[in-house]
């Protein structure tokens, strides 16, 4: 069966509800980030703090043609692995993306106790929010399904994304 790839911007739900959608389906829930640690024996902030981002980045591209091979995967991605167009096209020869969006300000208020994200760590949190979105939107139009999660709970939106996915017949429903 196809894996489901959660995209989106940090603090929009992936990982929350990527847990919930991988145990309602019975499939295994990776975290790219969690993942990336795991390899390197790095915090994504040691990584972006000794090595930078385009070492990041370059993590993100081994492990997304890892899992991409995969089968019956959950897997929530970082938020700014969609920006290379290579991991897009990987993940969807056998994912279907869905893309969790988010308003600046519900962003701000579900990371602003995690500053130690490094693209947040400094400055204006809600400046630097509304900016990075307005610069990955094109990027996560990718996705064949969005969901706004603002004013919804985890639970709605693992319905909603399961529903979508067996009236796709992507999953077939389970009760």
């Amino acid at each position: 069966m196809k894996n489901i790839v959660l995209i989106g911007f940090m603090g929009s739900g992936k990982s929350t509800v990527g847990r919930g959608l991988a145990k309602r389906l019975g499939y295994r829930f990776i975290d790219t980030d969690y993942a990336i640690e795991e390899v390197t024996g790095l915090t994504v902030e040691q990584i972006f703090h000794k090595h930078g981002v385009k070492r990041f980045r370059g993590e993100e591209a081994l492990l997304v043609s890892k899992l991409a091979s995969k089968e019956n995967l959950v897997i929530a991605t970082g938020g700014g692995l969609v920006l290379n167009p290579e991991n897009v096209k990987k993940l969807r020869e056998n994912g279907v993306l869905v893309s969790l969006e988010a308003s600046a300000g519900v962003i701000c208020k579900r990371v602003r106790s995690k500053r130690t994200r490094p693209l947040l760590a400094k400055g204006n949190l809600q400046e630097k929010v509304e900016r990075l979105l307005a610069e990955r939107k094109e990027a996560y139009q990718v996705a064949e399904l969005a969901v706004n999660t603002d004013d919804l709970s985890p639970e709605k939106i693992v319905n909603i994304i399961y529903r979508y996915l067996v009236e796709r017949g992507v999953v077939r429903e389970r009760n």
